[in-house]
């Protein structure tokens, strides 16, 4: 019993050191480099600065009219609707699916998961959008966010529904309640945990997007967190003290909140692993 506590404790603390390695120094060189003079991170060493340099970080928002400000706007923007969006229809989508037992729910859902392993088709979703005259919109941006990532979220909720009991629908049902007021008052607050796991995960891969912005949102007012790291590597390709300092500026956010909600993310996706 003790040899396996210490074979044990042993794995912990090359897990711990790994871990260090494959996550913290990637991001300690970048945060070094972000305080350095531009010929001092032009070297590309480890090494601590010989003076610190934070006015990077001010002039990294002052860059471009302050491109960077509008870019956490409108990344605030598309995430904020796309969450919001996923949130309601993918709960009511899964639910349906979930209750549901005959061929054309089962149709439905084989549809639904092919979106998992087909990718978007890029110009015949701007051929689309441009028909019906809201390409380069927001609210276009945020209608391709839901649809490319509701497959997940529908699989995460069916498999977290077939956790509730239907009794509960049963009771509710004899009080009088529709298949609405069941949804909006008896199943949607059993919820929480399965949603928790969804924002987090939703809103870091709509914060996090780069390839949809670049091409169904094009131009600098469009401009999201992740396409001014595309915009300065063209414009700032030789001050990589600037071009590092935005990867710090784009990345503390979402990390942030990962951290906050990781526990979170672990419990909902558990619960959602159930078998349906």
């Amino acid at each position: 019993m003790k040899k396996q506590k210490t074979v044990r404790l042993i794995g912990d603390v090359v897990g711990v050191i790994v871990t260090v390695i494959i996550f913290l120094v990637p991001f300690y060189f970048m945060f070094v480099q972000s305080l350095k003079t531009k010929a001092e991170a032009n070297k590309l060493t480890i090494k601590w600065p010989s003076e610190v340099h934070f006015e990077n970080y001010l002039e990294v928002f002052q860059h471009g009219n302050y491109q960077l400000v509008t870019a956490f706007k409108n990344s605030g923007i598309l995430t904020l609707f796309t969450v919001i969006g996923l949130l309601v229809t993918a709960a009511m989508a899964g639910y349906v699916i979930q209750r549901r037992h005959d061929k054309l729910m089962n149709g439905i859902q084989s549809v639904i998961m092919l979106g998992l392993m087909i990718p978007a088709s890029i110009l015949p979703t701007i051929h689309m959008l441009q028909a019906m005259h809201i390409y380069k919109t927001m609210f276009s941006m945020v209608m391709i966010e839901i649809a490319l990532q509701t497959p997940f979220a529908i699989m995460l909720y069916r498999g977290y529904m077939a956790s509730i009991p239907t009794e509960l629908e049963e009771a509710a049902r004899i009080d009088g309640c529709n298949r609405w007021q069941i949804f909006q008052k008896v199943i949607f607050p059993l919820l929480k945990p399965i949603q928790a796991t969804l924002i987090i995960l939703v809103g870091v891969q709509t914060f996090n997007d780069f390839t949809n912005p670049l091409y169904f949102l094009p131009g600098s007012e469009n401009t999201t967190v992740q396409l001014t790291l595309y915009n300065y590597k063209g414009q700032l390709s030789n001050s990589y003290n600037l071009l590092f300092a935005d990867i710090i500026v784009i990345t503390i956010p979402m990390l942030i909140l990962f951290l906050i909600f990781n526990k979170r993310i672990v419990d909902g996706m558990v619960a959602g692993s159930v078998k349906g």
